[in-house]
């Protein structure tokens, strides 16, 4: 499986944006996508995920309200929709994927499938 992030921008603390990833190759297996992010000198933190064939969400708790996860399995695409950003949302944003397995959906060891990443960063 290969995923394509893009969407990834300069916006100022308040506003919206969305990143979007594709994934291709072997996609019928994927069980759960969602979304990483990272800034420098910090481990990768979970965003939010969900599952490919149910569409239950997972979001972490700094962003639920301002994040929404969603996917088109058709287009093969996850989206996430930021809005009310803040200052502390800035990091690049890795769009990962995996296949079936028991770990919890923000388990960062599961995600066997990341992408290249994009970059947001949010100006105050």
């Amino acid at each position: 499986v290969q995923l394509q992030a893009s969407g990834g921008g300069l916006v100022q603390a308040g506003d919206s944006l969305s990143v979007s990833c594709v994934a291709s190759g072997r996609t019928s297996s994927i069980y759960y996508t969602g979304w990483f992010r990272q800034t420098p000198g910090k481990e990768r933190e979970f965003v939010a995920a969900i599952s490919w064939s149910s569409g239950l969400t997972y979001s972490a708790d700094s962003v639920k309200g301002r994040f929404t996860i969603s996917r088109v399995n058709a287009k093969n695409t996850v989206y996430l929709q930021m809005s009310s950003l803040k200052p502390e949302d800035t990091a690049v944003y890795y769009c990962v994927a995996r296949r079936y397995t028991t770990a919890q959906a923000m388990d960062v060891m599961s995600y066997e499938y990341w992408g290249q990443g994009t970059l947001v960063t949010v100006s105050s």
